[in-house]
C-alpha cells in the first residue's frame, strides 16, 4: 500500500540529526522492478533536510524504522508525463541505529519511485514507505533499463497465474511437448513451451503473444521477462489446471514446469518493509 501524504503542522515534526544506521541491503533487480512497475514518476533528486515526524502520526510504522518529511532539490526526471518541481516533498520511512538517528542522508543523491499529488507538483506519494532508494550510476542505469523495457509497445505484461499445462507425447520415445499456458494482468496471450527431443536437454522459452515460444532462447536473468516469470510464477499448480490425458503426461507436464522454475532461479528481493 502506497503512503498517504499528507501535510505537518511544525508541532508534529522533531528535528532529525544526523548518524550512522545500518546499511540497507543493495536493491536487487527484482526490488527495482517492483517499485519502477507501480510508480507513475521517478526522480533523481538530492536530499536538503529530513525531519521526524512522531510515531503516534506514523500509521503502519515497523519496528526499527522512522518517519521521516523530506524536503529535496529535483536533480532529474526520469520517468513522469509532466513537469515536476524544483523543490519537492515527501514522506519516506528509513532504518534507525540504536539511539533512534537515521543515516545521514543530507545532500545525498537518492532515486525516488512515486504519483505526483494532484494539483500539487512539488509533493510526492511514494509508491511504498521505503520507495527511496541511495542514487548510484549502476543504480541509475538499471533503473533507466528497466523503465525502457517497461514502457516499450511489447513489454511483457504482468503475469498473474498458470490458467493451464499440458503434456503431448511425441511420435518418438522421449519426445514431446509441455504448452503452459499463463493468465496475465491485462488478460492477454503469455505461454511457456517446454519441449523434448530425443538425445537433447529439454528446450523451453517462454511467448507473451499468439506466437509461439521460441524454445532456443529462455529468458535472461534480470530482464523484465525474467522478471515476469521468476517472481510471480506459483510454485504448485492447481490440480485441474493440468489437462493431459494420462498420470504419465500429467506428471512430465509437473516435471517440466518444475524444471521451468528451476531454470529460473530465486526471485531475490532485498528489500524489507514494501508495505
Amino acid at each position: 500500500m502506497a503512503l498517504v501524504f499528507f501535510c505537518l503542522q511544525p508541532a508534529t515534526i522533531a528535528g532529525a540529526e544526523k548518524s550512522d544506521a545500518p546499511i540497507q541491503p543493495s536493491a536487487t533487480y527484482a526490488d527495482i522492478a517492483d517499485l519502477a512497475d507501480s510508480a507513475s514518476v521517478v526522480v533523481h533528486a538530492q536530499i536538503r533536510r529530513l525531519a521526524r515526524v512522531e510515531d503516534q502520526r506514523a500509521p503502519g510504522l515497523q519496528p526499527g524504522q522512522g518517519r521521516f518529511f523530506v524536503k529535496a532539490r529535483t536533480r532529474a526526471l526520469l520517468l513522469g508525463d509532466r513537469a515536476i518541481a524544483d523543490s519537492l516533498a515527501y514522506l519516506v520511512d528509513l532504518p534507525l541505529d540504536a539511539r533512534g538517528k537515521p543515516a545521514k542522508l543530507k545532500k545525498q543523491d537518492v532515486l525516488l519511485f512515486a504519483r505526483q499529488v494532484p494539483a500539487s507538483p512539488g509533493e510526492l506519494q511514494l509508491v511504498a514507505r521505503d520507495a527511496q532508494l541511495a542514487w548510484t550510476e549502476p543504480t541509475e542505469a538499471s533503473v533507466r533499463a528497466i523503465l525502457r523495457a517497461l514502457v516499450a509497445r511489447d513489454a511483457p505484461p504482468a503475469v498473474t497465474g498458470v490458467r493451464e499445462i499440458i503434456h503431448v507425447p511425441g511420435n518418438l520415445a522421449n519426445s514431446g511437448e509441455t504448452q503452459i499456458f499463463l493468465t496475465t494482468d491485462d488478460g492477454s496471450a503469455a505461454s511457456i513451451t517446454v519441449r523434448h527431443v530425443p538425445g537433447n536437454r529439454p528446450a523451453w522459452g517462454v511467448s507473451f503473444s499468439e506466437l509461439t515460444a521460441d524454445v532456443s532462447r529462455p529468458p535472461a536473468p534480470d530482464t523484465l521477462e525474467w522478471y515476469r516469470l521468476a517472481c510471480f510464477l506459483p510454485n504448485t499448480i492447481a490440480r485441474q489446471a493440468n489437462l493431459s490425458d494420462t498420470p504419465s503426461n500429467r506428471r512430465q507436464a509437473l516435471s517440466d514446469y518444475r524444471m521451468v522454475l528451476g531454470e529460473l532461479g530465486l526471485c531475490r528481493r532485498n528489500r524489507v518493509n514494501r508495505g
